[in-house]
């Protein structure tokens, strides 16, 4: 045959191959749009329905809104086919169980929509905000959520405000009864009154391991934990939930190639450990001093200028959340001393004034206390200490009864570290924090001159 009707020949079977095979297409494709866009979201409206009821104790979600800023909060749904909806969950410490309503809602997609008030609004609420950054934002929180199916018995949707994944997985009766013991997790990553103030993000790869400055805070449940290695600028930062046993985390830590999302508790010594394979962990434990000295405190040491930092009951930094749980006790010992109609208005250290260096005490209903003392280097522990000279220029006088107890922290014998903090309290002061070297005792202030 000529190589000419050879082509024409190839020519001939490539289109009817290609004609066979539009054929079968055009018949997947009727059978794929067989239905109207109305039909299919009835059918979808249906399958959404018909999975919030299917599971005996409902759903369980927890909800991260953005775990660039804020943590998880779990929610626990039961669905019923009258519209109504029993929901709890670990937002604050009322976790009883709350009836309201729920609808499918139809716009370009199906979505699950709980139409009235219930505990899943409080994420929405703008009045509600637990940082200035979020005022008028709440925590960022959706009511009504989209859906995209089901996945290995869990129903998957995305958040409507800011599109974000949102999973319900099947819960049980014990998720029920155990939503409590959340909040007693979330008081172990907070820490115990009587734990170190320091904790470490320990991270080992099986081969290397890295720490990492942890800080955490309560109102927004986010975590962010600097590397301690003074050549490496990494941050790691991530939000935090909670569960029964453990606290889970968004973003996953990812160590050596695994991604380490749940750290189990361990009472024994305070610690959150999550365990991937081959010596891989991620641990955050306690420590007994900081992981890194600095000379913040030099600002104070005797032939500084002079400098006044202040902590104030009634204003933003009595609401810092590195005023540890002793310090706080401690304020509220003195008030409970005091006789009625006298309270604390404020802690201030004077140093390097023109009149010395003293602690100045104020309160309503009586005169304020200026507690004269020397301060004192440790070089090598890059902290101060405070001696005691005299109680308002007099030296035979003792400490006052009711100032005993919170005075002693703050001249504890073993020294005090000085920390200038990166965070702001609402106004532009610097923020420093003072901690007993010996004692979860930490004051925050701001700078003041």
């Amino acid at each position: 045959m000529k190589p000419k009707n050879i082509f024409k020949y190839l020519m001939v079977a490539f289109f009817a191959i290609h004609l066979l095979g539009s054929c079968s297409s055009d018949t997947e494709a009727e059978q794929k749009f067989d239905k109207t866009p109305v039909e299919r979201i009835n059918e979808q409206k249906t399958e959404l329905s018909t999975a919030l009821l299917s599971s005996e104790f409902g759903w369980k979600a927890v909800y991260f809104t953005d775990d660039t800023q804020l943590g998880g909060f779990t929610h626990l749904f039961k669905f019923s086919a009258d519209g109504k909806v029993q929901m709890a969950s670990d937002f604050d410490a009322d976790t009883a169980t709350y009836e309201s309503t729920y609808s499918i809602a139809l716009g370009s997609t199906v979505s699950l929509l709980f139409d009235s008030y219930n505990r899943i609004h409080l994420l929405s609420d703008s009045n509600s905000y637990p940082t200035t950054a979020l005022r008028g934002k709440g925590y960022l929180g959706d009511f009504q959520f989209l859906y995209y199916g089901q996945e290995n018995g869990d129903i998957l949707f995305k958040s409507n405000r800011l599109v974000r994944d949102v999973r319900f997985v099947k819960a049980t009766a014990q998720d029920w009864a155990n939503l409590p013991k959340n909040l007693i997790t979330e008081q172990n990553v907070i820490g115990g009154i009587e734990r170190p103030l320091f904790r470490v993000l320990e991270i080992n790869d099986g081969t290397v391991i890295k720490k990492y400055d942890f800080g955490f805070s309560p109102v927004t449940r986010f975590s962010s934990s600097k590397s301690i290695d003074v050549n490496s600028s990494e941050v790691i930062s991530m939000g935090v939930g909670y569960t029964p046993t453990s606290i889970v985390v968004s973003p996953a830590v990812t160590v050596g190639g695994q991604s380490l999302k749940e750290f189990v508790y361990n009472d024994a010594d305070g610690s959150f450990k999550a365990t991937g394979t081959g010596g891989v962990t991620a641990t955050i434990k306690y420590s007994n001093a900081p992981l890194v000295l600095n000379d913040d405190y030099k600002i104070v040491l005797p032939g500084k200028v002079y400098s006044r930092f202040g902590y104030y009951p009634d204003d933003f930094t009595a609401d810092a959340s590195t005023n540890s749980k002793l310090f706080q006790a401690e304020i509220d010992k003195i008030n409970a001393n005091l006789p009625a109609g006298q309270y604390l208005t404020s802690v201030q250290l004077y140093l390097n004034h023109s009149l010395g260096n003293f602690i100045y005490y104020t309160f309503v209903g009586r005169g304020a206390l200026q507690h004269f003392v020397d301060v004192q280097e440790d070089a090598v522990g890059k902290k101060i200490i405070l001696k005691h000279k005299s109680w308002n220029g007099n030296t035979t006088v003792s400490t006052p009864a009711f100032l005993a107890g919170f005075d002693k922290y703050l001249m504890d014998a073993n020294g005090i570290y000085v920390k200038k903090e990166s965070f702001k309290l609402y106004y532009s002061n610097t923020v420093y924090t003072f901690t007993s070297s010996s004692s979860p005792f930490r004051m925050t202030t701001w700078q003041l001159n």
